[in-house]
């Protein structure tokens, strides 16, 4: 009987073993699953996850356009020969010697933000007989006319430019069109003769031109770091354009749109332009530095560093063949002058003797 009892209380023990550990199980999943999220959300978060992004309406141009450049009615005024038509705002028709630009009224005063342009370069003219291009502005100055795709030269702030004409010709490895940023102090001015090739910030080629689906350019300004992306090929997809820190821009600046044409001629048409105040989570030092360091001219840290690297970067492939060729040819110069100095001074040597 002993025997018989025992049995029966280690089956029991078992049987309880088994549904203790059955209620367990959900607890353990439970927690695995909640371990197996922490370490994923751990794993995927970065600064776009750190922040907030919220549509400013004020700042933002998009269809209707309603009381777009009338007085009193409208955050948005035109200059030139800009126009709003249904479906966009035509900054240029596609005739000669024509600018035209579309500018914020309110001076925006957020330390970061995101801007998306949707827009538009068509024409009738074939490729490289079509220009200039346009620009999307966050400067100091708002409403002056200029060669600089319509805007003024020497400007204070941020210009990015889709440049659709190339005027220097001999920099064979760029194919236009092509966006470039640069940021002007009041003092710099935009070189026309070389594409803004020694002010710019960096650059990416974009074919924008006639293109039947929709083309954007995205803008962001994040703790004073530069960035540009493309979507021109109709994928939904942001391609890196340039990403450059130490980017200072100071608040209070006004957005803007402007283009032009000169000889050659295309239609530049903004559909929307869409400003996002981004919430970015800071440190007390980065609120303390920020604070005891105020911007109140726009300049890049490092500028000189950028244009030697860019010089480097930007030799043509038929200037580098050249140089390789010419390097060569002066090695091979200089090892037959010195086999002729050394069979001289061998030959002078071995006279001695005699």
């Amino acid at each position: 009987m002993a025997a018989v009892n025992s049995s029966k209380l280690s089956r029991s023990k078992s049987q309880l073993n088994v549904m203790s550990r059955w209620n367990i199980m959900p607890y353990k999943l439970h927690l695995i699953f909640t371990f197996l999220l922490l370490f994923v959300s751990l794993c995927f978060s970065d600064d776009d996850h750190e922040m907030e992004e919220f549509l400013k309406r004020e700042f933002s141009l998009s269809k209707p356009y309603q009381g777009v450049g009338s007085l009193g009615s409208s955050h948005w005024e035109l200059m030139g020969d800009a126009m709003v038509t249904t479906d966009q705002v035509r900054l240029t028709p596609d005739m000669q010697s024509r600018q035209g630009a579309v500018w914020s009224r309110i001076p925006c005063h957020l330390k970061d933000w995101e801007m998306q342009v949707h827009f538009k370069v068509h024409g009738q003219g074939k490729k490289n007989l079509n220009g200039d291009g346009l620009a999307i502005w966050y400067t100091k100055e708002r409403m002056q006319k200029g060669p600089v795709f319509g805007n003024m030269d020497n400007f204070t702030g941020l210009g990015v430019f889709v440049d659709t004409y190339p005027n220097e010709e001999k920099y064979i490895e760029r194919i236009f069109p092509f966006v470039i940023a640069m940021v002007g102090n009041g003092t710099i001015s935009y070189d026309h003769e070389r594409d803004g090739r020694p002010t710019e910030l960096g650059g990416c080629n974009a074919m924008v031109r006639n293109q039947k689906h929709d083309t954007f350019l995205f803008i962001r300004y994040i703790r004073r770091r530069l960035t540009v992306m493309i979507d021109i090929d109709g994928q939904h997809e942001w391609r890196d354009c340039l990403d450059i820190p130490g980017v200072r821009l100071p608040l209070g600046y006004y957005f803007g749109a402007s283009a032009i044409t000169g000889d050659l001629s295309d239609n530049h048409d903004i559909i929307s332009l869409k400003l996002y105040q981004l919430t970015v989570l800071r440190s007390k030092k980065e609120e303390e530095e920020e604070e005891q360091d105020v911007v109140t001219i726009p300049s890049v840290d490092n500028m000189e560093l950028l244009r030697l690297s860019q010089n480097e970067e930007g030799m043509s492939g038929l200037a580098i063949f050249f140089t390789v060729l010419f390097s060569m040819l002066g090695c091979i110069f200089l090892i037959v002058i010195g086999m002729v100095v050394y069979s001289h001074w061998n030959e002078s040597r071995r006279k001695r003797f005699y």
